[in-house]
């Protein structure tokens, strides 16, 4: 069979713009994992790219060696779909090559995958990577970028307290509104994590500027979302004072 078209890559591609989406979708029967064990390994570029996109549904250690291999394919369909399923059947062994992935591939749709794989790999292996691809990469892997740090910072205390300046200049500056409602998500979550310290405060005190000033309804309404969670004091108010001035 003939290799998939530019074009067809293109429309490929777009369908992962959101990983947890494609994950979430209504599943039919899961597929074989027998099946897509040997399919993995077959001549038709059709049947490997099926069979990678099949162990985003189905945990099966077994596929994780070829999977790791097919990060480095020359096809991007494939190394998108073997990002997403390494971050379906996490290992420590894959936390390495997502790294490399991350740092070298020049596809931002690859690294946008991993830095979805890294946040769910639990591993603090991934929290200096993810750090950086928040600071640096373009705006689509920001947004994964931001979410998946909270999930691996919070594992530990000095991780959450490197974390959450960066969250703050995220959310206080980043262009795409979508980054910076995921940055305010995950100083909630963060936050969730911390005594009541002058980081905590400050991190606070973000998230009620964000609430106040931010011109995008998306992200004030992440934002007072994340101080609904926390039950802060300070962000309760504000929040109360801002519903009867109708200004949320």
């Amino acid at each position: 069979m003939n290799e998939p078209t530019r074009k067809q890559i293109a429309v490929e591609l777009d369908s992962y713009l959101n990983p947890l989406d494609e994950l979430e979708k209504e599943k039919k029967s899961p597929p074989d994992p027998e099946l897509m064990l040997q399919w993995l390994h077959s001549d038709n570029k059709q049947e490997q790219i099926f069979a990678v996109r099949a162990f985003c549904e189905i945990v099966e250690p077994r596929a994780i060696p070829t999977l790791i291999q097919f990060l480095h394919n020359s096809c991007p369909l494939l190394r998108v779909a073997a990002a997403y399923a390494l971050g379906r059947n996490t290992h420590p062994s894959v936390v390495e090559p997502l790294i490399d992935v991350l740092y070298n591939d020049w596809n931002g749709y690859v690294r946008k995958g991993v830095v979805w794989a890294l946040g769910n790999s639990g591993d603090s292996r991934a929290f200096q990577p993810l750090l950086h691809a928040l600071k640096t990469d373009i705006g689509a892997v920001r947004l994964w970028a931001a979410s998946s740090l909270a999930n691996i910072a919070r594992l530990d205390y000095d991780n959450i307290v490197t974390a959450i300046p960066v969250l703050i200049r995220t959310l206080r500056q980043d262009e795409i509104p979508a980054v910076r409602s995921n940055a305010a998500w995950a100083l909630g979550k963060l936050c969730r994590e911390l005594p009541y310290n002058v980081v905590y405060a400050t991190a606070i005190d973000a998230l009620i500027e964000a609430l106040v000033e931010d011109e995008d309804l998306g992200v004030k309404e992440d934002a007072k979302t994340a101080l609904l969670k926390l039950g802060d004091l300070r962000g309760l108010q504000m929040i109360e004072e801002l519903e009867l001035e109708g200004l949320i």
